[in-house]
């Protein structure tokens, strides 16, 4: 079996969810790594047994045997290293966010049209199994029509610093971090809508924090506490399926404890994705709630990412129809801008 040769371009913390799912294909072979750090990039090498490393992604992209592109560096390098890799005949997978804002993500889309390849956005939970689980009640009218939802993604003390904080790099703060996931998976469920208007407001109070004791957190690679963005957010954002969404997120916001939810709510049930899958409805004439059975580890980072890789080998070898296509994530973007806009301007912002 011909194996699909394999790039990384990046090789901070989020690679090593790629590579570790990469390994497990017996139809893929990873053979360049690529990070601006050269040790950084040699460890990596050395720990995934890659033979070629690089520190110009352009220098690796002349590698003619690449079949395929991760793409899993700073925000402000998804765009560049993404168009380089699709100009240079790659198939790309590019993690969340597509770019840093609409603009660049329009740019993307149109050069992967261009060069006929695949341009897959690294919305990775979506492969989760609660996921699938109630994308597929949905589907099926279990819910009815979804006219509201909410979710949210906080933490009381969680800035991870260094490039997350410094907005020319990361172009912003959990809205772009966390928020993306979440608004994503609503969109995602809900029959991927389109955004008619957002209000919303973003709020930099706290900052980073000093160290706390008696907690931990993530810290980014190269930390530093240089901060110039949000550290939480609030938006209510409309839909041209009629739908309402509220979302908040924060890194940094004095809350009991983190809390992760989205619930949606349809005209014959309504549904909670998170923090476990629930059903409410009302059945033989009582008030029913529903959790389905699922296994706790298939909620996990890894399992979603093994998920998501396989899936993207599976496009590049197959052509099978990529289920994250790029244009979903120009459709985020649409939202985040329009988010920050909303939030620097203090008006409601039409989306067009």
């Amino acid at each position: 079996m011909e194996k699909i040769k394999v790039a990384i371009i990046g090789t901070g913390s989020i690679s090593n969810f790629h590579a570790l799912a990469y390994k497990k294909l017996p139809n893929v072979e990873i053979i360049a790594a690529c990070d601006i750090n050269k040790e950084r990039a040699e460890e990596f090498a050395q720990k995934y047994d890659i033979k070629h490393v690089f520190t110009d992604y352009n220098e690796m992209l002349k590698m003619e045997e690449i079949d395929a592109v991760s793409v899993t560096t700073w925000n402000n390098v998804h765009a560049p290293a993404s168009i380089a890799a699709l100009k240079a005949g790659k198939n790309v997978l590019c993690e969340k966010p597509l770019a840093l804002n609409r603009k660049e993500a329009e740019e993307m889309v149109k050069v992967a049209k261009e060069t006929g390849k695949l341009l897959m956005v690294g919305f990775v939970r979506r492969f989760g199994e609660n996921t699938k689980a109630l994308k597929h009640m949905i589907d099926a009218g279990e819910l009815g029509e979804i006219y509201y939802a909410k979710t949210g993604c906080l933490r009381r003390w969680g800035n991870p610093g260094g490039w997350f904080s410094d907005k020319k790099r990361s172009g912003g703060g959990p809205v772009i971090d966390l928020g993306v996931h979440m608004i994503d998976l609503v969109r995602y469920l809900s029959g991927k809508p389109k955004v008619t208007s957002v209000t919303a407001s973003t709020f930099n109070k706290v900052g980073i924090k000093p160290e706390i004791k008696g907690v931990t957190k993530y810290y980014s690679k190269d930390y530093d506490t240089f901060n110039d963005v949000e550290d939480c957010a609030t938006a209510l954002i409309k839909f041209d399926n009629g739908m309402t969404l509220f979302f908040e997120t924060s890194w940094v916001q004095n809350i009991k404890k983190d809390s992760l939810y989205l619930e949606l709510y349809g005209d014959k049930a309504g549904a909670q994705m998170e923090p476990t899958l629930e059903i409410y409805e009302d059945k033989n004439g009582y008030l029913s709630n529903l959790e389905p059975m699922i296994d706790p580890e298939s909620y996990s980072f890894g399992h979603n990412f093994d998920e998501e890789i396989n899936h993207f080998v599976d496009c590049v070898s197959s052509g099978t129809e990529c289920l994250n296509p790029a244009e979903d994530g120009v459709e985020l973007m649409k939202i985040l801008d329009a988010i920050y806009e909303s939030a620097a301007s203090g008006h409601e912002v039409i989306v067009k």
